[in-house]
């Protein structure tokens, strides 16, 4: 039986976010390593005031426009991404002509299927990831290092939500063009990729939806522009500066000051 949250309860979005990973771990979508880097990144999202950031907002603009761009953009999509986010991510990938690929670091073939399975729930109709994975990507010697020789392998893009470094890392130097969820903006992932979006992944894949319908109307030079104009180091450095100073705030409160 779930938890009933009432929708007055101060923590409601975040105990319903709880409560989806837990049903996600029970049909094993998510791992147990899985909920353990859910709570780290939400003590991140309390100073961030769980809410998008104009630092947020900036780098989702910058992600839309490369998708945009893209000759062959591809979602990468693991058991929390799915249990968080999976209707959003279909939306996406539609609205983008992206790609989507199940990628797993607790790989198994049973865990690949389910996650697939919600995808196609939610509308997909193309899920790569789910054979055998033929190609594998320079430097990684864990399963992260496996892909599909149709999705990520190939892809100029890549966008990664709730990623971890060392592939991260290894995407970049194929050259690809990477684009992190990710709230903690001192992490490897965060401080390697190209366009970080220092956020939760509830709030900025719907955003980042709503932002490729919206500049896909636009000229194409504009939409370059956005995308050629972005940097990583200022917007991450933008996120810390918010988070430090939220952080003065609430001391200043709770001395009394």
């Amino acid at each position: 039986m779930s938890l009933q949250i009432p929708p007055t309860h101060p923590r409601a979005v975040s105990l319903r976010i709880r409560q989806t990973l837990i049903e996600g771990w029970k049909r094993d979508v998510v791992t147990e390593a899985g909920l353990i880097a859910h709570g780290r990144g939400e003590a991140f999202d309390y100073l961030l005031g769980e809410s998008t950031t104009p630092p947020a907002a900036n780098a989702i603009e910058a992600a839309a426009s490369s998708l945009i761009l893209a000759s062959y953009p591809v979602i990468s999509v693991n058991g929390n991404s799915a249990a968080l986010a999976a209707r959003e991510l279909v939306q996406l990938a539609s609205t983008s002509d992206a790609k989507l690929e199940v990628n797993l670091f607790h790989r198994t073939e049973k865990r690949m299927v389910k996650v697939a399975k919600l995808l196609r729930e939610y509308g997909a109709t193309e899920v790569l990831g789910l054979h055998y994975l033929r190609a594998t990507i320079p430097g990684l010697d864990s399963p992260r290092g496996w892909a599909d020789p149709n999705g990520i392998f190939v892809a100029d893009v890549v966008l990664v939500p709730l990623e971890d470094g060392d592939r991260t890392v290894a995407l970049r130097r194929l050259g690809k063009k990477v684009i992190a969820v990710d709230l903690n903006p001192l992490s490897r992932t965060s401080q390697a990729a190209s366009i970080t979006i220092v956020d939760n992944i509830v709030r900025a894949v719907p955003r980042l939806v709503s932002e490729v319908k919206r500049l896909k109307k636009k000229d194409a030079k504009a939409v370059r522009r956005l995308s050629e104009s972005y940097d990583n180091r200022k917007t991450l450095a933008a996120s810390i500066r918010l988070m430090l100073g939220r952080l003065r705030q609430l001391s200043e409160t709770s001395s009394g000051e």
